[in-house]
């Protein structure tokens, strides 16, 4: 499988033949990372015709003419949303089979990139302006998730080595089944099931691994009712008022909140962070709400980091951000620089 002709910007397409990204709603002005692949309109033809091999549930069976004339799909149908991400991961990143069972995380692939290309300036950054030597960039995801989206990004587009985490035991067994339908991806990607559900790098990082980056994307919610009240928002925004009970993205609890939300988690990462120093050049996690910045700034200052980012994200008219932090002081990250990139 190569995944070099990923890299072919798509073919344009008519007015009429093009939606906008991920909300069916947004414009076609996105604040997409330069590098991102996904800017613009999606072209539904190429799309198509990268999920024509789907026996059942193809992206062409969900596409329909909405009342401006373009070519779109139901963003509040689950199927048609998984459709449209697996379409986007065999175009772009040439994963030839991915699929997830029903009822887990769905996620927006173009964003997800984003992160994964701030990651790379984060580490040119570092290396004078260079992206550092493909295969040597070492990365642990951290709730990787049943869809294993990063890993598979961030593989096929820079060829980094990833190490992807869970606590959830089937989500570990999916990304092993994506794997092995895509074997050129599969030798830069390895799976490891977290046995302490209240621990990140513990368990995980081994003794004779450095880690360049570690990446995460947080539970929001607080507590379940939370999770409920955020997807009954959601599908009120897509126009569907009616009581649901799935969000159109799916997701599993372990997917959509913990104890104390998005902010405790991050606490407790900064915390535990301190433990693998020396292990990990930027650790990094997405920060959903930017009103919990001020007390991340202030678990990161706790915790004696020599360094910290605070890096803002846009993908039309969903805004976020993440914080990135370093317990290597310059001198320590040049030495790192020259040794390992």
């Amino acid at each position: 499988m190569s995944t070099r002709s990923s890299h072919n910007k798509p073919k344009a397409m008519s007015p009429s033949k093009r939606v906008v990204e991920d909300n069916p709603s947004s414009n076609t002005s996105t604040l997409f990372h330069p590098r991102n692949r996904h800017q613009g309109k999606y072209d539904f033809e190429q799309l198509i015709e990268a999920d024509k091999s789907t026996l059942n549930d193809s992206l062409a069976s969900f596409i329909y003419t909405n009342i401006g004339g373009e070519i779109s799909i139901h963003f509040s149908d689950p199927k048609a949303v998984k459709a449209l991400n697996r379409a986007l991961l065999r175009l772009q990143y040439g994963v030839s089979e991915w699929d997830i069972p029903e009822d887990y995380l769905c996620p927006p692939v173009p964003g997800r990139a984003d992160y994964i290309h701030h990651l790379a300036d984060l580490l040119i950054a570092n290396n004078h302006g260079k992206s550092p030597k493909k295969s040597r960039v070492q990365v642990l995801d951290i709730g990787t998730g049943a869809n294993g989206i990063y890993p598979l990004i961030g593989a096929s587009s820079y060829q980094w080595q990833f190490v992807a985490s869970d606590i959830n035991p089937d989500s570990i067994a999916n990304v092993d089944h994506i794997l092995k339908n895509n074997p050129t991806l599969s030798t830069m990607i390895q799976t490891r099931l977290q046995i302490d559900r209240k621990a990140f790098f513990k368990n995980i990082i081994r003794d004779d691994e450095w880690f360049d980056l570690s990446m995460c994307n947080p539970p929001f919610h607080d507590s379940a009712a939370e999770a409920q009240k955020g997807t009954q928002r959601k599908w009120n925004n897509l126009g569907m008022s009616q009581q649901r009970d799935k969000l159109n993205f799916g997701g599993q609890d372990t997917e959509l909140w913990c104890d104390g939300g998005e902010l405790t988690f991050i606490q407790n990462m900064i915390k535990e962070s301190q433990v693998f120093a020396s292990r990990c050049f930027w650790f990094t996690s997405l920060v959903s709400k930017a009103s919990h910045l001020p007390e991340i700034k202030v678990a990161l200052k706790q915790a004696n980091v020599q360094q910290s980012k605070i890096i803002d994200m846009q993908q039309g008219q969903k805004q976020s951000r993440l914080v990135a932090w370093s317990f290597l002081n310059p001198i320590q990250q040049a030495a790192w620089a020259k040794m390992r990139w």
